[in-house]
């Protein structure tokens, strides 16, 4: 067993930056999904579709270049295929709870990184690793206890978020690994191929309509979310460990229940806040490492 998780890599100056302001872009995916005038998968398949020329023009090179065996390229599909069913179950969720509790249980992968990393992986983190571990998991738990209504209303969503949680954990780490062999905007690209007519299947199957009356939101989605949001996080994916990255899932909700309080006025409280702060402190903490 190791002593410590450290990074894959030694990270570049702009990777942890990156990885954070991924994070806040991500986190305003599901007010644009309320916002859409399609369906929520429809919304998803909008996502990727608009994403994809733009993802393909900065990958083309490196993917034509690529010489990936038969069962690279399958992780790549298998990636696609865990993140369609991923924002699937998602965006069918976000319709039917807050927008915190959609952004916390789709983010479940904050405390399922880490301990893949620590019971998998058998990487044992230090003292100040630790920590910020159980900083982060305080803030998280005093944010759910702050703004979770306990409704039977939600249960549907806060179930469907939390199953899309478990898909995009296993995203990730498929990711994480083909991030070893190409470039962040060739993984995503491929990822975003494969994803894209499993979504419209979903849509499909669910009779939701397709082609929105304004565009406007789709578009914004697409864009923020995954050609800007998603194409940070994998190129983030490359240098950090399932505990980094892991703990910076947890900003989203809190962004989340800024947004939501803003937009839909739900309820930020005062033990939200505190949330907010552990998580903050938990972020730092989690830096040092990197730093000495």
């Amino acid at each position: 067993m190791s002593d410590s998780i450290p990074a894959p890599r030694k990270a570049p100056h702009l990777a942890f930056p990156a990885l954070l302001l991924g994070n806040i872009l991500l986190a305003f995916g599901p007010m644009l999904v309320r916002l859409a005038d399609v369906g929520p998968v429809a919304a998803a398949f909008w996502r990727l579709t608009i994403a994809l020329p733009f993802l393909l023009l900065l990958g083309r090179g490196e993917l034509m270049r690529a010489r990936l065996s038969i069962r690279e390229w399958s992780a790549l599909a298998l990636a696609g295929l865990f993140f369609a069913a991923d924002l699937a179950s998602w965006h069918m969720g976000i319709l039917h709870t807050k927008v915190a509790n959609a952004t916390l249980f789709g983010n479940i992968s904050a405390l399922l990184l880490p301990l893949w990393g620590i019971m998998v992986l058998r990487q044992r983190p230090r003292p100040w690793q630790t920590a910020a571990l159980a900083l982060a998991a305080i803030g998280a738990a005093v944010m759910m206890g702050g703004s979770y209504e306990a409704s039977p209303r939600y249960l549907k969503g806060d179930l469907l978020c939390l199953f899309a949680g478990l898909l995009y954990t296993g995203y990730i780490l498929v990711v994480q690994g083909a991030r070893r062999q190409l470039g962040s905007w060739a993984v995503l690209a491929a990822a975003t191929a494969a994803a894209a007519l499993p979504t419209l299947a979903f849509a499909l199957m669910l009779g939701e309509g397709l082609v929105p009356g304004n565009w406007t939101w789709v578009v914004i989605l697409a864009l923020s979310s995954q050609l800007m949001g998603q194409g940070l996080m994998v190129y983030a994916m490359g240098w950090f460990s399932p505990l980094v990255l892991g703990l910076s899932l947890l900003l989203q909700p809190v962004v989340a229940a800024l947004i939501g309080w803003t937009m839909f006025g739900e309820t930020v409280t005062p033990s939200d806040m505190a949330g907010v702060v552990a998580i903050g402190a938990a972020l730092i903490l989690v830096r040092l490492p990197a730093k000495a």
